[in-house]
């Protein structure tokens, strides 16, 4: 058997994970890189013939997640190769690019992403997919993303876990551990643990669960009468948290664009149904000229929650001049570095969004596992032979973790044999053509 990451060692982004039989080679996710800070990702010729070259022969690619890190170079796939992603993260998916054929101009582009998510293939949690002598099986996990999952992935009498992203101070991040410990380790052994580590470097900062949010968001909209979020648009657990707080308030309207309203369906459509929680069956949606939410946004007060696009400047023109700017705040909630001028990851149209308010209160936690989290998972799964971080800058922030010694021996981070295993680490430097 053979494990190739080839991208994910050293970067937070782009993530690109192989696993070999003589029988059968798969792939886990297929990510593009971060765009720059003009939102920039070029795909060129290169980029697609790199990407040909790496996917060629694959008997199949699974999809962790929805965020284009793990699925955005999805599009660049042969149809021959069959490709399997969740059936919520499939929707937003579609929908999402359905938008973005709409309204960014490259119809062309966007026809053939939406043909390739269509093709894709709906896997379901803990129902294993079998492919020649590979046997892999979804569970699902809390991540940033709704509908995210690790895969147990069954080989040559191997078993290697592959976390994906996950976070445990989320809504439903309580499960994780439990799930891993009934439905992964009662069947016997791990030998390799291949997961996230995003957030080792950063062990000293301290995470808030979403209740702590929550709270917080409640406090700031009993000081401030006029309350924008900027938040992803995808988040569920955040867009829960919001939309609890602000429903305490009572009587104001929470707002948001179509886009958005569309999203929030989706949620109630789905996890709606496990938890009241996440039914957001109250979202007003607006839209310029819509005068009588206008009226009662300025009479009552509300939460509506925004993106740094052309249409939200174009909202905020029509909005802002009617409001008491003492009483009106913006909720950050992202990552701080998208809205720090000095970090590589910057993004323009963020800060320059950011910027209209006089008034900002950052308010975030990270959809990654915290270093805490992470270590209990370590801990727990225990692996034979191997623990590969990925999905970070700088993985050897492992070494940081509070595990037991013998793991801790146990980290690769170098291309080497492991009782039977090759495992291949690859370098951003050896795949400079793909995005």
């Amino acid at each position: 058997m053979r494990i190739t990451i080839h991208r994910g060692i050293d970067q937070a982004s782009g993530c690109i994970t192989e696993i070999a039989t003589e029988q059968a080679r798969i792939l886990i996710d297929l990510g593009q890189n971060h765009p720059d800070g003009d939102g920039n990702a070029q795909i060129t010729l290169a980029n697609s013939e790199a990407l040909a070259r790496l996917t060629r022969g694959a008997d199949a690619i699974f999809y962790t997640h929805f965020h284009p890190e793990l699925l955005g170079l999805s599009y660049l796939v042969d149809d021959s190769v069959k490709q399997h992603i969740g059936c919520v993260a499939k929707r937003v998916a579609l929908y999402r690019h359905q938008r973005l054929a709409r309204t960014n101009g490259d119809e062309e582009q966007q026809a053939l992403v939406l043909s390739k998510l269509e093709r894709m293939v709906v896997y379901k949690p803990k129902q294993p997919i079998v492919i020649a002598d590979i046997k892999v099986t979804p569970y699902f996990v809390s991540h940033s993303a709704y509908d995210s999952y690790m895969f147990l992935v069954e080989a040559q009498g191997k078993r290697i876990l592959h976390t994906g992203d996950f976070r445990g101070h989320g809504y439903i991040g309580k499960g994780l551990l439990s799930t891993v410990e009934k439905h992964v380790l009662r069947k016997g052994k791990v030998d390799f643990l291949i997961t996230e580590a995003t957030m080792p470097s950063c062990s000293n900062e301290s995470v808030s669960h979403e209740h702590g949010l929550g709270r917080r968001a409640l406090e700031l909209m009993r000081q401030y009468r006029n309350v924008f979020v900027m938040c992803s648009s995808t988040d569920m657990e955040r867009l829960a948290t919001f939309y609890g707080a602000n429903r305490e308030m009572g009587g104001r309207p929470f707002i948001c664009d179509d886009y958005q309203k569309c999203i929030l369906d989706i949620f109630t459509e789905t996890a709606g149904r496990r938890s009241p929680l996440f039914v957001f069956d109250s979202a007003h949606t607006f839209w310029k000229g819509n005068e009588q939410l206008a009226a009662q946004m300025q009479e009552t007060g509300f939460c509506m929650l925004v993106r740094a696009t052309e249409k939200f400047d174009e909202y905020l023109e029509a909005i802002i001049p009617r409001l008491d700017m003492d009483s009106t705040v913006l909720i950050y909630s992202m990552w701080k570095d998208y809205v720090n001028p000095n970090s590589k990851h910057a993004v323009k149209r963020y800060l320059d969004f950011v910027a209209r308010f006089p008034v900002v209160k950052s308010m975030h936690s990270s959809g990654h596992a915290s270093a805490d989290c992470l270590a209990r998972l370590c801990n727990l799964v225990n692996p034979r032979s191997g623990i590969v971080p990925m999905h970070a800058e700088q993985s050897t922030d492992d070494q940081k973790l509070p595990l037991k010694d013998e793991l801790r021996a146990k980290v690769v981070t170098s291309s080497q044999t492991k009782d039977d295993v090759e495992v291949e680490i690859r370098t951003t430097s050896q795949y400079p053509d793909i995005p």
